[in-house]
């Protein structure tokens, strides 16, 4: 016989056809089955656990919620204003800037969930002796050593752990919940005690404002009694600056007759020296213009014409006067007469003409006499002048460092000044309005904030589901057997030959095989059809089936295998060759007194174990009585001398082999066979194990055709790219149409 000896699928030659060739078959395996339908097939396969899981979860649940303390939640609502809480007006030392309201508020809500505010609360409630509270809390007086007999004397020590426990209680029970884009904010507490739970509420915003102005009122008392030390300071500064200041004028003779202050400092005043200075000058300025004058008289009464014109002062005022009319003329070329400068200029011009004239007129009214005494009086005021001069530069080398103690004392009393100026605004700093208003008090809650039975119910749910996930997850991966039909053909490198959906109950095998409607008949006409494409000479006549294990579905399908041949009109017999663990006898009903074992030991006739079934065509040779070395029975030649004696009476002889895991009888049998078909169990078997199978059979050159997919359990076979859906419901929906 032409044996197939397939190694891969792509060096098979003639042997194994496409599926183009046939119009369906196994040319989709090594397709990827689409993402979403695997997951919905994991739902499927898996939907008991995930029904188990979420039921125990909403059950726990629910379970949960009905043991549960009722709880009331209470809330009172507050107002916090934005406000510049300062001590001083200085600029600079409170920043307005509005892109620091969301700080200030943070810093609000910090605060109204302090400790601090909890102390109060507890201080003001007296909740330290209050045991309804502690009730309320789930803390049991009886059981809790720690909190004393409401009836008995009070220690400090069990007062103080009170109190510390009811601040915590507090802590844990109140909720902060500011109310967006607003400067509101809601304080809400929780408690068993729904009127408790009320009033911790209203006097938890009470006790806020009344902490805020507390903090106002300190910071403006540490703030007054850092300005007192500052302004002592500066008092002392103060006065000593003013003795240096005097002790220097004392010491350099500086005397200052008036002093001008401007903005609060000291403008430089006038010393004698000045004073005495100013008026020499001013009578030296009179002396020289009363010799001037005299000196013209005197010039005028002897002189000549020639005199006037020669004459220095009459010469230089005629120079500043012809100087004053050229710039007087530049300026009316540009402006109008009574421009500023312009105006300026005639005056000064009509000046020159009248010192001019005085001049002249001097010079020629004066005597020699006037002269001369003027003269003298003029050379003694320009002395005196100079030793005042001598004397003022000297003294202004001393005002230097006196201008410093100066400025010293106008600094020192400033600071003093401005800070006894916010010293005062102190006392009224702290008693302005608080930001803090009450907007709703808490009332008393009519109905229980918790337990919420459809929200814990619907937690339970979403924590069902991703614990059912998770356990779906683990199982996924730690279930290393093929799941997916598309899996086959590149994990075990033969071509996939059917998909056989898994069967509801075994004892119904038999007719679902024989009901040409069922989905297990079309699957199995599907191999029927694909084993005739898969060599060149179509079915082999001796086809072998065998698994990596036992209960793979291995013998139900050598005899669907030999079933649907038989239906075709041809004469087919079936060897159940698992001599060790032989059923093909049970699936038909048949006897097994004699059969496989006792031909290979030369005990009985091939055919005389021969027995036909129920079944038109079909035959069968039980595995007869188990051997004690079914290897050895299979080694001989005998094997393939009865296959080869078979064929000549039978169309097909069809062997149900033994499990290859851990046993040499199918590598040996198949040698004598033309062909093998190699059954994989969905989700059984691992990878591994079906490639160390298919390696033995390999290794003994076996006639490999192709793989059947058997127990296949998907989100339906209609949906399935294998071409089935179609065959297996089509006629089906028609009937039932």
């Amino acid at each position: 016989m032409n044996a197939i000896q397939p190694a891969a699928p792509a060096d098979q030659g003639d042997a194994i056809f496409s599926a183009s060739d046939s119009g369906g078959g196994y040319e989709q395996a090594g397709r990827e089955l689409p993402l979403v339908r695997e997951y919905l097939g994991i739902l499927e396969r898996r939907k008991w656990v995930i029904l188990g899981i979420v039921a125990v979860a909403l059950l726990a649940g629910l379970v949960s919620t009905l043991m549960m303390t009722p709880q009331f939640t209470a809330t009172s609502r507050i107002e916090i204003s934005r406000q510049d809480q300062r001590v001083t007006n200085v600029e600079g030392l409170e920043d307005t800037d509005r892109r620091f309201d969301q700080e200030f508020y943070d810093t609000q809500y910090e605060l109204l969930g302090a400790r601090s505010v909890a102390e109060r609360v507890a201080r003001e409630l007296r909740l330290a002796n209050n045991f309804a509270f502690f009730e309320a809390h789930g803390i049991d007086p009886q059981t809790t050593p720690w909190l004393g007999s409401p009836d008995a004397a009070t220690s400090r020590e069990t007062l103080e752990t009170r109190r510390k426990a009811a601040v915590g209680l507090l802590l844990g029970h109140i909720a902060i919940s500011p109310i967006p884009r607003s400067a509101l904010v809601d304080i809400s507490y929780t408690s068993a005690n729904p009127t408790l739970a009320a009033q911790v509420a209203n006097e938890w915003g009470k006790q806020f404002m009344a902490d805020s102005m507390d903090r106002r009122f300190e910071s403006t008392a540490d703030a007054r009694s850092f300005l007192e030390r500052r302004l002592a300071e500066l008092r002392q500064r103060v006065e000593e600056s003013q003795t240096q200041l005097v002790n220097y004028a004392n010491e350099k003779g500086i005397v200052v007759l008036d002093r001008v202050e401007r903005e609060g400092r000291t403008v430089a005043a006038p010393t004698l020296v000045q004073v005495d200075l100013q008026a020499m000058n001013q009578a030296l300025l009179e002396a020289t213009e009363q010799r001037v004058q005299l000196e013209a008289r005197a010039r005028a009464a002897g002189g000549t014409n020639a005199d006037l014109v020669n004459n220095s002062t009459i010469n230089a005022l005629r120079q500043e006067k012809s100087a004053a009319e050229a710039e007087y003329a530049k300026l009316m070329v540009q402006f109008e007469p009574g421009y500023p400068a312009a105006r300026a200029l005639e005056v000064q011009i009509a000046e020159l003409e009248r010192a001019i004239g005085r001049e002249e007129s001097r010079v020629r009214g004066s005597t020699q006499a006037d002269f001369r005494a003027a003269l003298d009086r003029e050379r003694d005021l320009r002395g005196k002048v100079a030793a005042l001069t001598d004397r003022l530069n000297l003294q202004e080398r001393d005002r230097i460092q006196y201008t410093i103690f100066q400025n010293e004392v106008d600094t020192n009393r400033e600071l003093y000044d401005g800070l006894l100026q916010r010293y005062k605004e102190i006392g009224v700093a702290g008693v302005s309005a608080s930001n803090i208003t009450l907007v709703d008090e808490a009332q008393v809650p009519g109905g229980p904030s918790s337990p919420r039975l459809p929200l814990n119910l619907l937690v339970a749910l979403f924590g069902g589901l991703a614990v059912a996930g998770a356990a779906v997850f683990a199982l996924e991966q730690f279930e290393e057997g093929i799941r997916d039909p598309a899996q086959v053909t590149p994990l075990t490198g033969l071509p996939l030959l059917g998909v056989i959906p898994a069967t509801p109950h075994h004892d119904d095998v038999i007719d679902m095989v024989q009901d040409p409607k069922s989905d297990v008949s079309e699957a199995y006409l599907t191999v029927r059809s694909n084993l005739a494409l898969a060599t060149s000479h179509g079915i082999p006549r001796t086809l072998m089936v065998t698994s990596t294990r036992p209960a793979e579905g291995k013998s139900t399908t050598g005899f669907a295998i030999a079933s649907v041949l038989a239906r075709t009109g041809k004469n087919v017999v079936m060897i159940d060759a698992d001599m060790r663990s032989p059923s093909a006898h049970k699936l038909l009903d048949l006897p097994n007194a004699a059969g496989f074992s006792n031909v290979l030991a030369g005990q009985s006739r091939a055919e005389d174990v021969i027995q036909p079934t129920a079944f038109t065509n079909l035959s069968l040779i039980s595995a007869g009585g188990i051997p004690p070395s079914a290897a050895e029975l299979l080694s001989g030649d005998q094997v393939k001398a009865l296959f080869q004696s078979l064929t000549e009476r039978f169309d097909h002889v069809i062997v149900d082999a033994p499990p290859l895991l851990g046993l040499a009888d199918a590598p040996l049998l198949a040698q004598a066979v033309d062909g093998v078909v190699f059954v994989v169990e969905a989700r059984g078997v691992a990878a591994r194990g079906i490639n160390n199978s298919l390696d033995r059979l390999r290794s003994g050159k076996a006639p490999l055709v192709g793989a059947i997919f058997t127990k296949f359990e998907g989100t339906g076979l209609e949906g399935y790219g294998y071409g089935y859906g179609y065959g297996y419901g089509y006629g089906r929906d028609r009937e039932e149409d």
